[in-house]
């Protein structure tokens, strides 16, 4: 049994919590008196309040993230009535922006905001020893990253061998993008590089070969960059998998000469664009120099092997439809791998939402907290985009339409794949659940129906796609015999009327 329980729920079995291992590491005296749980939110409450109770701990932490608050709502709720002596303690974004808090810090003991690995240990010898502080909002203290302990050797085999490794190099951001909290940092600060490379040498000894780094910057210190590229060039195994968020428009010629050297399917730059509109850009305090943005992301496709996943955000202050038509249509031009459309969220103690009244910015009041309406897009228009973005993961990113693509798009690849969606919307009722053939099946009907392709080109594209997927069986269009093919229209509209 132990005196400290601290855990979160995790979105899927694959993620693990890193601020978790942070605290554990950093507890002291403490940590052999703690355990370090972790659930997934598909997990029953009353189950995961079972397990949490049954180590009858005098203190339970919890880790409150945007995509966990719901659930954890749940879990403390059934704690608090069933054992209402266990001291609750949240910590983590979601709740370290007070008074804007959810409601369940109205069924915390104590609420720890910002960092917790010095606070945190601090505040369970009070609680232990019966001292425990009057004021239930504590601030976090922080610490020197060099005087940080290590949260690398708390990932288990297990974790290792089936789960995603959390990797920092640094903390903090040195820009203002009023949609991140990273906004809220100073500046940037590296953690000592050559211990750093030691503990990665460790961690890749014990076969850690997917490194997820969730530095905000991680090219802005380039000598720092290289030298973490070629600690793995050094290591290069066909299982080597290396993701980095990336600054667009910072792209000197040495981090690109590292960059070249590394073959396909091992690296991945995630590379916010959000929106290349530039009075957006300044509405919203984001520095991007559009122009060696596009250069960069040229040059990527180009001359590198890196996996490009960019990203756009829907709903912005001041965006339009037309607007983030725009900004689509000019990033679908550079061609990177993926494009993620996210709609707007709203972070609690996000500078963005200071523009909430002026123009009208209306969030969903239930996590994750998604803009329904702006005064530019009403809620119609969202809707439209949400779905847009759920079949852009489908079609677009899947990479399995990878040879309709061009036909759907023909010129105008917002418009074009906007039509698409209103129609697969109308032919399925759902953005969800769509087996894959189906789906293959109700892109031939919008294709040829909405978009006006001629059934022949459709059925060409389709069926190549369809069989590099590798899925059994054979969508319904795919199953007239050689002498129907003058008759495809014909079962094009029987095909509408069986789907609707």
């Amino acid at each position: 049994m132990a005196s400290i329980v601290i855990t979160t729920l995790n979105a899927r079995y694959i993620h693990t919590a890193f601020g978790l291992r942070y605290l554990y590491a950093n507890l002291g005296e403490l940590q052999h008196q703690t355990e370090l749980l972790e659930f997934s939110i598909n997990q029953r409450p009353i189950e995961i309040a079972e397990q949490l109770l049954q180590q009858q701990a005098k203190i339970i932490g919890f880790g409150v993230y945007i995509w966990n608050v719901a659930e954890i709502s749940a879990v403390v709720a059934i704690i608090k009535q069933v054992a209402p002596q266990i001291c609750i303690v949240l910590g983590g974004p979601e709740v370290s922006h007070p008074p804007d808090l959810p409601a369940v810090a109205e069924l915390a003991d104590y609420i720890i905001t910002g960092n917790g690995e010095i606070s945190f240990p601090k505040l369970c010898q009070q609680w232990l020893d019966a001292q425990a502080p009057a004021e239930n909002i504590i601030t976090g203290e922080a610490a020197a990253l060099s005087a940080l302990a290590s949260p690398y050797p708390f990932y288990t085999d297990t974790d290792i061998r089936q789960r995603i490794t959390y990797i920092e190099a640094s903390r903090g951001c040195p820009f203002k993008c009023e949609f991140c909290l990273s906004s809220l940092d100073a500046t940037a600060k590296p953690f000592p590089l050559e211990a750093f490379l030691q503990e990665m040498a460790v961690l890749h000894q014990r076969g850690a070969r997917h490194f997820k780094f969730i530095d905000r910057t991680f090219n802005l210190k380039v000598d720092t960059s290289v030298a973490i590229l070629e600690f793995f060039l050094a290591r290069l195994s066909d299982d080597l998998y290396l993701h980095f968020e990336v600054i667009p428009d910072h792209l000197p010629e040495r981090l690109k000469l590292a960059i070249q050297q590394f073959p396909a399917g091992m690296l991945q730059f995630e590379v916010g664009i959000q929106t290349f509109d530039p009075d957006i850009q300044q509405l919203i305090s984001r520095k991007q120099d559009n122009a060696k943005t596009k250069d960069n992301l040229r040059w990527l496709r180009e001359y590198s092997q890196a996996h490009i996943h960019a990203d756009l955000i829907v709903g912005l202050p001041g965006d339009t439809l037309s607007g983030f038509a725009d900004s689509f249509n000019q990033l679908v031009q550079l061609n990177p791998q993926e494009i993620q459309v996210g709609i707007l969220k709203r972070l609690r103690g996000a500078p963005i939402n200071r523009h909430s009244d002026h123009y009208q910015m209306r969030y969903d009041p239930n996590p994750p907290y998604s803009v329904l309406s702006t005064r530019n897009m009403d809620f119609a228009t969202l809707q439209r985009l949400n779905r847009f973005a759920r079949y852009w993961d489908l079609i677009g990113n899947s990479g399995r339409f990878s040879g309709s693509l061009p036909l759907i798009f023909a010129d105008q690849p917002f418009e074009r794949f906007l039509q698409l969606s209103d129609a697969l919307y109308v032919l399925a009722g759902s953005t969800w659940k769509i087996a894959l053939k189906r789906l293959f099946e109700l892109v031939f009907v919008a294709m040829t129906d909405t978009l006006l392709i001629s059934a022949a080109d459709a059925e060409t594209v389709l069926a190549e796609d369809f069989q590099r997927s590798s899925e059994k069986g054979k969508p319904t269009f795919l199953q007239k015999t050689d002498n129907e093919s003058d008759k495809v229209r014909v079962a094009n509209k029987r095909q509408r009327q069986l789907l609707v």
